[in-house]
C-alpha cells in the first residue's frame, strides 16, 4: 500500500481500517524515520494529491517533530537533529514549496511543518536562512497564497520559540507583518493573517516599542486595521490593542487621548458581535492594569519608595463614556444563552465588575440611575441588567459608600427572588451571594435573616444554576457571619444563625440527592453543607453529628453500587459524588476532633473499600487518604489501631512517581501519622525514612514532591526525638546538599522553586532541632549547627525571601541556641550576621517580628 493510501485510510469511516493504518504509520516512524519523514514531505508536497491526504501528511510530520511533554519532545527534537542533512534539507524544501500550493489550504498545512521545524532547529543555531526566506516571501510575491501561508508559518514560529531566540530579528519579522497589514495591502487574507502574526511577535518587539517612531507607525496601522472593511481583521486588529495594553500600558497615553478612547468606545457599539466583545475586552484589560498598578502603587507607599510605573487613571478618565456603553449592552442579553457561550452581556458584567476595581467609588454616582430607573421595568432585560449593574460594583467602592445602597435594596432583592423571570432569579441570587461574601455587616439578623434564608432555601427547587448561586450564597452567609462573629470576645454557645441550621442542611443535604450535577448544583451543595458544618456552634452540634450519619450512609450504599457502574459517565460521576462526601467527613472530623471517636471504626473500614474500589487514576484516591490523614490527625495515639490495615494501602500511593497529586497526599499522610502518634511512631519510622529516601533518588518524580519529603523528615524527627539518631547523618547530608542549591536570579520559576525548597528544609532542620532540644542527644547537633547556620544566613540575606522564609528562619535560629543555652556554640552565634539580622530593621508582620524577639532573646542566653 502507498503512502497516499496509507494516509487516507487513517482518515477512514471504519474504526478498524482507521487503527491498521495508524498502526502502519506508526511501525514505519519507529522502524526508518527518516523514509517516513521524506515519504510524508513527498505527499505534502504533491500538487496532485487530494486536499485531505495532503492534511494528514502535515498533521504526521508536525506530531513527528512536536509533542506536548517535555521529554517527548526532547526525544522528537534530538531524532530530527540527528537526521542526514540531504534528507533535512528535501523536507525543509517541500514545505518551503507548499506554502505556496494553488490550495491555500495546503499552505496552512506546511506552515505548521515549517514552524515545527523551525522550534527544533532556531534555538540551536541551524536554519539561519528561515527568517530571511520567509521576509522575501512576504514581501516580494505577487502569489497572496504565498504571503498568507508565510505570515501564518512567521506567527506560529512566534507563538512557540522563547522571545529571546527571536529578538535579534525582531526588526525584520515587524517589518514584513506591518506591511503585510497596511490598509494598502489589496488582499484581506493577507491582512488578517499579518495582524494574527502581529498578535504573536509583539512579546519580543519590545525594543521597537521602545523608539517613539516606530511605536508611532505599529499603532497608526493596528488603528487603520480596526477600521477595516474586513470584520476578522477589525477583530483581530482590537485583539492586538488588548494585548498591547497588556504589554505597554505606559506607552499608551497618547495613543488612548488621540485614537483609542474613540475607537474602543465605537468599537463596543459594533453591530458584530465578535468586535464589540474585544472593545470590551480593551477596557477589562485596562482596568486589570490599573487595579495592579494600584497595589503596587500602594506598596511602595508602605516602603517609602516610588512605583515603578505610575497609572494614567484611563478608566476614570473615560468612566463617563465607557459606563453608557457597558450599561446598555448589559441589556442585550440572550433569553436562551448557553451558559458557556460567552457573549456582550456577559463580558459587559465582567468589564463592569473591573471598572469598580479600578475607579473605586466613582462607579456608585455613574450607575445608580440606571438601576433606579430599570430595576422595576416591565421588561426582563432591563430588571436583570440593573440587578447585574448592583451586583457588579459590590467590589472596589468603599463599603461605607455601599451600604446605605445595599440596605435599600435588600428587601427589594430579596421580592425578586420570586421574579416571574429565570434569568432575573438567577442574577438576584447571584447578587445575594455578592452582598453575603462583600457585605455581611450590611444583613441585619433580626430584619434580613428570615426573609433571606427563605428565600434562599425556596430557590434551591428552582433551575440548576440558581440551584448552584442560592448554594453559593448560602454558603458565603454561614462564612461570613462565622468570621464577622468569630472576634466576640466571649465565644457564644448559639449564633444567629443557629435557629435555621438543621432546616437550611437538610434542603441542602436533599438538593444533593440528584443524580445530575447540571451547572455543578449538587457540588455547589456539598460546598455549603460543609461551610455550615464548620461554622457550627456549640447548639448547632447534633447537625454536625446527623449529617455525617447521613453521608457515611451514603458513602456505604455507593460502595454497594461498585458493580453497577457501566459506562465512563457512571464512572465520573461516582467519582464525583465520593469526592464530595469525603469532603464533607474531613470537614466533621476537623470540628468534632476527637468526638469522631465513636464513628471512627465504620469512617476507617469504609476509606479501605473506598480505597480498594478507587481505580489508580482517580482523584478518589487523594480524597480518601485526606480523610485518613484527618482521622489521624483528631483521634491522635487512638489512631494506632487503624495502621497495620492501611500501611498496604500507603506504600503502593509512596512509590506511584508519575501521579505527582497523589504522591504528595500520601508524603502528607507520614508527617500526620508521626504526628499524631508521637513517640509511638519510632516502630514505623524506618520503612517510612526507607521509603521517602528512595522517592528522593527518583528521577520521574516531581520536584515539588521532594519538597514535603524534607518537611516529612522533619515531622518524623519531631514526633520521635532522640529516635531519630540513626536517620540523623543521612537526613543532615541530604538537607544540606538540597540547601546549596542556588537560584539563577533571571529563571523566575527557579527562583521560586528554591524559595519554596528552602522554606522545606528549614522546616525539616527545625523539626530535627526541636526534637533532640532538652534530650541528651542533643549533642548530635554540634557538628550540624554551621551548616543550619549557614543555610539561615543565605536565606535571610536572599532579597525575594518572603515573610514565612524569615519567620521559619529566626525561629530556627532561635531553636539552636536554645539547644545550647550554656555556651556550646557561642563562637557560631557571635558572627557579625547573626547580630545584624537579628537587630533588622525590614519592614515584617507582627508575627514575624515576634519570632525575630524570641530568637534575639535565646541567641543572648547562649552567648553569655
Amino acid at each position: 500500500m502507498n503512502a497516499t493510501d496509507l494516509l487516507a485510510n487513517t482518515l477512514s469511516p471504519d474504526g478498524a481500517t482507521r487503527q491498521e493504518a495508524t498502526e502502519k504509520l506508526e511501525g514505519a516512524s519507529r522502524d526508518n524515520y527518516p523514509q517516513y519523514m521524506l515519504m510524508l514531505s513527498n505527499v505534502l508536497v504533491d500538487e496532485n494529491s487530494p486536499l485531505h491526504v495532503r492534511n494528514a501528511a502535515g498533521l504526521a510530520l508536525k506530531n513527528a517533530l512536536s509533542a506536548r511533554e517535555s521529554t517527548r519532545q526532547t526525544d522528537y527534537a534530538a531524532r530530527w537533529l540527528s537526521l542526514d542533512n540531504d534528507s533535512k534539507a528535501k523536507i525543509k524544501q517541500d514545505a518551503l514549496i507548499t506554502l505556496g500550493s494553488a490550495q491555500p489550504k495546503a499552505g496552512n498545512f506546511a506552515s505548521q511543518v515549517v514552524a515545527a521545524i523551525a522550534a527544533v532547529e532556531l534555538p540551536q543555531g541551524q536554519w539561519p536562512d528561515l527568517i530571511e526566506i520567509l521576509l522575501g516571501f512576504v514581501n516580494n510575491q505577487p502569489n497572496p497564497n504565498l504571503k498568507v501561508a508565510t505570515l501564518q508559518t512567521i506567527g506560529f514560529i512566534c507563538e512557540t520559540i522563547k522571545p529571546e531566540i527571536l529578538s535579534l530579528r525582531s526588526n525584520e519579522i515587524l517589518t514584513a507583518v506591518i506591511h503585510g497589514a497596511r490598509k494598502e495591502e489589496p488582499s484581506s487574507e493577507v491582512q488578517l493573517a499579518a495582524v494574527h502574526a502581529l498578535y504573536n511577535s509583539l512579546e519580543f518587539v519590545r525594543e521597537n516599542f521602545e523608539r517613539e517612531g516606530e511605536r508611532n507607525y505599529i499603532m497608526q496601522v493596528v488603528c487603520e486595521a480596526t477600521q477595516n472593511g474586513s470584520v476578522p481583521v477589525q477583530v483581530g486588529a482590537f485583539e492586538c490593542l488588548v494585548r498591547i495594553m497588556g504589554l505597554y500600558y505606559d506607552k499608551m497615553a497618547l495613543y488612548m487621548e488621540q485614537a483609542l478612547f474613540g475607537l474602543t468606545v465605537v468599537g463596543m457599539k459594533h453591530t458584530d458581535e465578535r468586535v464589540a466583545l474585544q472593545a470590551v475586552e480593551f477596557w477589562s484589560t485596562v482596568c486589570e492594569e490599573e487595579v495592579d498598578l494600584a497595589i503596587e502603587a500602594q506598596e511602595a507607599q508602605d516602603y517609602g519608595e516610588t512605583p515603578e510605573t505610575e497609572s494614567k487613571h484611563f478608566a476614570k478618565i473615560a468612566l463617563p463614556e465607557i459606563i453608557p456603553v457597558l450599561l446598555l449592552l448589559l441589556t442585550k442579553q440572550e433569553e436562551d444563552a448557553d451558559d458557556d457561550e460567552w457573549n456582550v452581556s456577559m463580558a459587559a458584567g465582567t468589564c463592569l465588575s473591573l471598572l469598580a476595581g479600578a475607579v473605586q467609588d466613582a462607579v456608585v454616582p455613574a450607575v445608580i440611575p440606571f438601576i433606579e430607573a430599570h430595576i422595576k421595568a416591565e421588561d426582563w432585560h432591563q430588571r436583570e441588567a440593573a440587578v447585574m449593574t448592583f451586583g457588579s460594583i459590590l467590589e472596589g467602592p468603599d463599603p461605607s459608600v455601599l451600604t446605605p445602597l445595599v440596605n435599600q435594596a435588600l428587601p427589594l432583592l430579596i421580592d425578586m427572588m420570586s421574579d416571574s423571570n429565570l434569568h432575573v432569579k438567577d442574577t438576584t441570587a447571584w447578587t445575594l451571594g455578592r452582598i453575603c461574601d462583600l457585605l455581611i455587616s450590611t444583613i441585619k439578623p433580626d430584619v434580613h435573616l428570615h426573609p433571606l434564608i427563605s428565600a434562599l432555601v425556596t430557590g434551591l427547587q428552582d433551575s440548576p444554576r440558581i440551584v448552584a448561586n442560592c448554594c453559593w450564597a448560602l454558603m458565603n452567609l454561614a462564612d461570613q457571619l462565622g468570621l464577622y462573629y468569630e472576634d466576640e470576645p466571649e465565644p457564644g454557645q448559639t449564633g444567629p444563625l443557629s435557629p435555621y441550621y438543621e432546616g437550611v442542611v437538610q434542603a441542602l443535604l436533599r438538593v444533593t440527592e440528584s443524580a445530575s450535577n447540571e451547572s455543578n448544583f449538587r457540588t455547589a451543595a456539598y460546598e455549603a453543607i460543609t461551610s455550615y458544618l464548620t461554622q457550627a456552634t456549640p447548639d448547632a452540634i447534633p447537625v454536625v453529628q446527623n449529617t455525617v450519619v447521613t453521608i457515611l450512609q451514603r458513602m456505604e450504599q455507593l460502595l454497594s453500587m461498585q458493580n453497577q457502574i457501566l459506562g465512563v459517565d457512571d464512572r465520573n460521576n461516582w467519582n464525583e459524588l465520593q469526592s464530595n462526601l469525603c469532603g464533607v467527613v474531613i470537614c466533621v472530623i476537623r470540628k468534632l476532633n476527637d468526638g469522631i471517636q465513636p464513628l471512627a471504626d465504620r469512617i476507617m473500614t469504609l476509606l479501605l473499600q473506598l480505597i480498594q474500589a478507587a481505580s489508580k487514576t482517580s482523584t478518589v484516591l487523594e480524597d480518601a487518604f485526606l480523610v485518613v490523614g484527618s482521622l489521624a490527625s483528631a483521634l491522635e495515639t487512638n489512631f494506632s489501631p487503624y495502621i497495620q490495615a492501611f500501611l498496604p494501602f500507603l506504600y503502593p500511593a509512596l512509590k506511584a512517581h508519575e501521579d505527582t497529586q497523589l504522591c504528595t497526599v500520601a508524603v502528607g499522610i507520614i508527617g500526620d501519622i508521626s504526628r499524631a502518634l508521637g513517640e509511638q511512631s519510632a516502630q514505623y519510622a524506618n520503612p517510612f525514612m526507607t521509603v521517602l529516601l528512595e522517592n528522593l533518588q527518583s528521577e520521574v518524580l516531581n520536584r515539588n514532591v521532594k519538597i514535603s519529603i524534607l518537611s516529612c523528615f522533619g515531622d518524623i524527627a519531631l514526633a520521635i526525638g532522640p529516635a531519630f539518631e540513626p536517620y540523623l547523618e543521612t537526613t543532615m547530608n541530604v538537607l544540606a546538599q538540597a540547601g546549596s542549591v542556588e537560584p539563577n536570579p533571571l529563571d523566575y520559576d527557579l527562583v521560586d522553586y528554591v524559595g519554596q525548597l528552602r522554606e522545606g528544609i528549614l522546616e525539616a532542620y527545625t523539626g530535627v532541632v526541636t526534637g533532640l532540644k532538652k534530650t541528651e542527644k542533643v549533642t548530635l547537633l554540634l557538628s550540624q549547627s554551621q551548616n543550619i547556620l549557614d543555610l539561615i544566613r543565605r536565606c535571610l540575606a536572599d532579597e525575594e525571601r518572603t515573610d514565612s522564609l524569615m519567620r521559619l528562619s529566626y525561629g530556627l535560629l532561635g531553636d539552636l541556641a536554645d539547644s545550647f543555652p550554656n555556651g556550646q556554640i557561642k563562637q557560631l552565634l557571635l558572627s557579625d550576621w547573626v547580630a545584624i539580622e537579628l537587630r533588622s530593621k525590614h519592614r515584617m508582620p507582627p508575627e514575624t517580628k515576634k519570632t525575630m524577639r524570641w530568637a534575639r532573646e535565646m541567641v543572648k542566653t547562649a552567648t553569655q
